[in-house]
């Protein structure tokens, strides 16, 4: 290997681990959130609210041992976590817009999921907020995989 091929991987990895950083920074900054809603605001979690968080949690753990020393395999583990925590949010948006009929609903007891709690500027909501934040770590782990079968 050349020394252009070696400072292309350099920088490569490095960018690599920024990715993995970022996403980490989200997930953790998302857990930090939905334990302040839940702790601090006094706003109980629907069953819904509790799965994504069973597939977030687990993020804010697993991605920094991939980042120290860095493996790009982290990705492997993280990214399943990260798709399935999405596409509970996604359920939700749609319970809460109606798309996805009451019937369906898995709130059974507690909490609805389908109630809107907390509405910023008439439309930000905690289950769009769970969308973004997977969202952008679910395109963040993406990236660092394509660009690692380079």
């Amino acid at each position: 290997m050349n020394d252009t091929q070696s400072s292309a991987r350099a920088r490569g990895e490095s960018t690599a681990w920024m990715l993995v950083f970022a996403a980490w920074l989200i997930a953790s900054a998302a857990a930090l959130g939905a334990l302040f809603f839940s702790e601090v605001m006094q706003l109980p979690p629907c069953a819904l609210c509790w799965y994504q968080r069973t597939f977030l949690f687990p993020l804010v753990l697993i991605l920094p041992i991939g980042l120290f020393p860095f493996d790009r395999k982290v990705v492997r583990y993280a990214l399943p976590l990260a798709v399935l925590g999405w596409l509970v949010a996604v359920f939700q948006i749609l319970l809460v817009a109606g798309i996805i009929p009451e019937k369906l609903e898995p709130c059974t007891q507690g909490v609805p999921c389908s109630e809107t709690v907390i509405e910023w500027f008439g439309f930000v909501t905690i289950p769009l907020l769970s969308v973004l934040a997977f969202s952008i770590i679910v395109a963040l782990l993406a990236l660092t995989h394509f660009r690692g079968s380079q």
